[in-house]
């Protein structure tokens, strides 16, 4: 497998058989996976605080109802 060094970016190497660009440094791959993986968390939160509050609404829609009556 040959590479050749990207011209302007000295983290990227190409694969010249198969044409793929590879990024050799490990930090900033390390670091972008835990940067997808914090995004992942907080839009799993997210998604659950959504929820809750439709839940609340729901409720809240039940005790009005209950008490108009």
């Amino acid at each position: 497998m040959a590479k050749k060094k990207v011209k302007d970016f000295p983290d990227l190497e190409k694969d010249t058989s198969s044409g793929a660009v590879i990024n050799t440094n490990g930090n900033a791959f390390a670091a972008r996976r835990k940067q997808i993986k914090l995004d992942k968390e907080k839009n799993s939160k997210i998604a659950q605080l959504e929820k809750d509050v439709a839940e609340l609404k729901k409720l809240v829609k039940g005790l009005s109802k209950n008490n108009g009556k």
